[in-house]
């Protein structure tokens, strides 16, 4: 390799996305000596707000929690996709980002040599084909957890007899025009309730097939405190902070709620629906689950969009599965004849592990699936390396400051103790494994799907993956950098 073609790094960070953009802030902050690049396969930042770009796209959870706890979010709590790109390129400009992310540049392999300690990146530039190698020192995995090239479409029976047009979300054709065109969504996610009151007013009539339903809660897309603490003119910072305590503490309360006294938040949830519903609306079949509340994510409506939506006769709710498709539509297995110009399969996506980029040690190939998460960031046996996954239920970029305050914990050390590779190892070989997500715990149908490719768990701490920031927003910030499990060696 020619100096120009092999680059030389403290950290690599792979993804360009709120994960990796979050990573970069906090090493430069925390670490600033240490060289550092981020590599991104799209042409620009933003991970899942760059490349979902459906109508109406926007969070679906509040952005005083979803934005980084060191630039306060001032706008709407629910805010549209593109309100977010502006926010994460604010980021990244207002801490002289831009330089030093590679864009089109994608990781094609990432090997470990023991040799020098170093993990060796095969990355591709896209717009020229050139093949480079990069040497870091630390990886850090923030490419997200889902396969961007292809969304998840069920098989269904005669799908290939349909004439019309099929849409995925998370390819949504630039320009696509569906004025006065018959609707069919497939879905029931946080997906399908975004698209369908978002197209309501200018499709012909749409048509919200769902399997089974999801647990809606709705309200004015605004912050009463905010508003509040902003006609005080107390000043952004401080009003963030106590606008996002605040909405954490009611968080806290439903999330415990739901598990302890769930028929309590159900009750609550459906009562709220049925207010903003025709009167005689079936609720019971439409809108209310068989699973309790918040073993999956909750799906906010702001301002109740999409009842709105359905009290004024533009969308229609069936609950039903499908028996196949025909040419002009689809036929629910008791025997309803949807017809349909435009299906959106707003079916979910498909879980990718590490980006689906092959991982070696020293030329062995690494199973992710036979590893055991630490702290639901490193995994046995794989040195240097961390993994970004946030939280289920809990605004996901909560954890990246909470793991990147840890790992860069762990780099320090490493200077200080006059070490180079931390390699987390399992030190009792009959501690019981499981799962790294319970599915009691959490199970949409992405994660049921992809299960057996993840990582496993412990029984006890701190091989865990824990999903209540509550909990972990108190053990992280403690957790010991010198502890037995976490092995540190020289090169």
């Amino acid at each position: 390799m020619t100096d120009q073609a092999r680059k030389e790094l403290d950290v690599l960070i792979v993804g360009a996305g709120i994960s990796g953009i979050g990573a970069a802030y906090h090493l430069q902050d925390q670490m600033p000596g240490k060289s550092f690049a981020i590599v991104e396969a799209n042409s620009g930042p933003g991970g899942t707000w760059r490349l979902h770009t459906y109508p109406g796209v926007r969070s679906d959870s509040d952005l005083y929690t979803f934005g980084y706890r060191f630039k306060p979010w001032s706008g709407k709590p629910i805010a549209e996709g593109a309100l977010i790109l502006d926010y994460l390129n604010e980021v990244i400009d207002d801490n002289n980002l831009r330089d030093r992310i590679e864009f089109d540049t994608r990781v094609t392999a990432l090997s470990w040599r023991a040799e020098d300690g170093r993990w060796h990146a095969t990355i591709q530039k896209g717009q020229t084909g050139e093949v480079l190698t990069y040497a870091a020192r630390f990886l850090w995995m923030c490419q997200g957890y889902y396969d961007p090239s292809r969304g998840y479409t069920p098989d269904w029976p005669g799908f290939d007899r349909y004439q019309g047009t099929v849409i995925h979300p998370q390819h949504w054709p630039e320009g696509f025009d569906y004025t006065g065109k018959r609707v069919l969504v497939i879905g029931s996610g946080a997906t399908a309730a975004t698209l369908v009151p978002n197209m309501a007013d200018t499709a012909g009539h749409i048509t919200m097939l769902q399997r089974s339903p999801t647990y809606f809660w709705t309200g004015a897309n605004r912050s009463k405190l905010a508003d509040f603490l902003a006609a005080l003119h107390v000043p952004k910072g401080l009003a963030h902070r106590i606008v996002r305590g605040w909405i954490l503490t009611q968080h806290k309360i439903i999330q415990r709620m739901a598990r302890n006294n769930p028929d309590k938040i159900k009750a609550r949830l459906l009562s709220d629906l049925r207010k903003l519903l025709p009167e005689g609306f079936d609720v019971n079949t439409h809108f209310t689950p068989s699973y309790r509340p918040w073993q999956q994510r909750l799906a906010f409506v702001p301002d109740g969009d999409l009842f709105r939506a359905v009290s004024a006769g533009k969308v229609s709710v069936v609950t039903d599965t499908i028996r196949e498709f025909t040419a002009d539509g689809v036929v629910t297995s008791s025997g309803q004849s949807l017809p349909a110009d435009v299906v959106i399969t707003a079916t979910g996506f498909n879980l990718s592990v590490m980006g689906g980029i092959p991982f070696d040690l020293d030329g062995q190939p690494v199973d992710f699936s036979q590893t055991v998460s630490y702290r639901g960031t490193l995994f046995s046996g794989l040195p240097n390396m961390s993994y970004m996954f946030g939280y289920l239920r809990t605004s996901w970029t909560m954890r990246v400051d909470l793991l990147a305050d840890y790992v860069l914990r762990i780099l320090r050390h490493m200077e200080a103790s006059d070490t180079q590779v931390v390699t987390p190892t399992v030190l009792d070989p009959d501690m019981p494994l499981s799962p790294w997500i319970s599915e009691d715990d959490f199970n949409p149908g992405y994660i049921k799907r992809g299960l057996h490719l993840l990582p496993k768990q412990g029984d006890r701490a701190p091989w865990i993956y824990d999903t209540d920031y509550y909990n972990e927003s108190k053990t992280l910030p403690k957790a010991p950098v010198d502890a037995p499990e976490l092995v540190y060696t020289r090169t």
